[in-house]
């Protein structure tokens, strides 16, 4: 259950909407910019939190983001603003490499840090800050403001009294019925940064994933929890479990086909039903979300903790990857040798579900790639390809079928993975266990 600890208490004195006197972002940027130093370290939400209107603002005036070192946990396929590219002295750091931040990456003005969520926690708590700048709610009565439909990682930087705040107030950022509250004087400027909100669609899925989504749902029983990461394995398994009952969710984040699946009777009834730290999607998800009495927006600090992980029985983590080898090995990362994402949450998750009482690490994936030329079961992971041990995958699905690994020696691990690769590559992998094992 989660703690009050993670709430923030109420003002001792409320500001109610009438009295505030918002400044536009454009003028609480520039008054913000000077009143950091020249060299400055900035946390900026990511996830459906980042702050648009600020990004927009930087455009019109870049100068203002010369000597900027922007910190965010921007995520690929959803956040498509390169921070760093602002200006030619502008600078970021993230644990993603995106498509929108490859070319501040290979400036090298975007420094990539390999750290997953739970690590990230860490990193975000101590790095040294000199600001930060959160999307918010409007206040309520009480003078509190939300975090919104995006509550992972800003947290930690609202609990950081040695960070001074921008704050932007967004009418279409509402806050959920539960979720993380901070009193307004917690920010030094706020200004009004009437914007839409991150939008991700629904992808039109290729017939590969609804079969992988029914393999993973034939693995999901009544009164489990499942976790899904984001994607098309996460909406392709939604999709595929609209049959089930009592079903809870507990991930980093949600998308819009959980729409269908609260629709369905899926998902139980009680308080918490669903945990989550973001939600990413449409319009339509937002509004959702925000009125879902069983649903908990929650920080990473929690949603992510193998410790409240562990108490979670019967938690199926569901996560794609990019290739998995015969050992079980997965590459979550790269694609030729060229860095495309990060782990995030992945192996948090991954690890929490070994923990759990009857708890299930899985990982989906097509088969293959490039039209079917390229099989992504591989013989052997190059080294710098690795983003998760053999030691935490004791499942994996491909629409050929499952492949049981935990317990099972190297030799049936193999043996299980071949037999859901496809039918064309087989043969070939066989040849290339046999001599991968002579060497061992």
């Amino acid at each position: 259950m989660l703690t009050q600890s993670l709430w923030l208490s109420e003002p001792e004195s409320c500001v109610t909407r009438q009295k505030m006197k918002l400044k536009s972002v454009s003028s609480a940027l520039s008054e913000y910019r000077h009143s950091l130093p020249k060299q400055a370290r900035v946390y900026v939400a990511g996830c459906s939190g980042e702050p648009l209107a600020l990004y927009e603002a930087f455009e019109a005036e870049p100068d203002l983001a010369a000597g900027l070192t922007f910190l965010g946990i921007w995520i690929p396929g959803v956040n498509a603003s390169d921070w760093a590219s602002l200006h030619p002295a502008a600078h970021a750091e993230s644990i993603f490499v995106s498509p929108a931040l490859r070319p501040s990456f290979e400036a090298r003005r975007t420094q990539f840090m390999p750290l997953s969520y739970t690590q990230s926690v860490a990193w975000l708590a101590k790095t040294p800050l000199d600001g930060g700048v959160v999307m918010i709610s409007p206040p309520d009565e009480s003078g509190m403001v939300s975090l919104g439909v995006s509550a992972d990682f800003s947290t930690l930087i609202l609990e950081r009294s040695d960070v001074p705040l921008l704050g932007l107030i967004n009418p279409r950022l509402r806050a959920p019925v539960h979720g993380p509250k901070v009193p307004l004087e917690r920010f030094q400027i706020l200004a009004e940064a009437d914007h839409p909100l991150v939008q991700v669609e629904e992808a039109n899925l290729p017939a590969t994933f609804a079969k992988i989504g029914t393999h993973i749902a034939d693995l999901c029983d009544p009164g489990d929890t499942l976790q899904f990461g984001l994607g098309n394995v996460q909406q392709a398994v939604l999709k595929a479990l609209t049959s089930h009952k009592n079903l809870r969710i507990h991930a980093g984040m949600v998308s819009s086909p959980l729409i269908e699946l609260l629709d369905s009777g899926a998902v139980s009834e009680d308080y918490g039903a669903i945990t989550t730290g973001v939600a990413i999607g449409s319009e339509q998800l937002y509004d959702r979300v925000v009125e879902e009495d069983r649903i908990l927006f929650a920080p990473v600090s929690y949603t992510h903790a193998i410790l409240t992980l562990s108490e979670i029985n019967n938690f199926k983590a569901i996560n794609s990857c990019i290739e998995v080898d015969l050992f079980g090995q997965a590459n979550a990362e790269f694609i030729r040798g060229r860095q495309i994402s990060g782990t995030g949450g992945l192996v948090d998750f991954l690890r929490g579900a070994a923990v759990s009482d009857d708890g299930r690490a899985i990982l989906a994936l097509a088969s293959t790639a490039k039209q079917g030329t390229l099989s992504r079961i591989v013989p052997r992971l190059p080294g710098d390809a690795t983003s998760i041990t053999r030691a935490d995958v004791d499942t994996v699905v491909t629409e050929h079928g499952v492949a049981e690994l935990k317990n099972k020696s190297i030799d049936a691990r193999a043996a299980a993975l071949i037999e859901i690769a496809d039918p064309a590559f087989r043969d070939t992998l066989s040849a290339d266990w046999h001599e991968i094992r002579k060497g061992l």
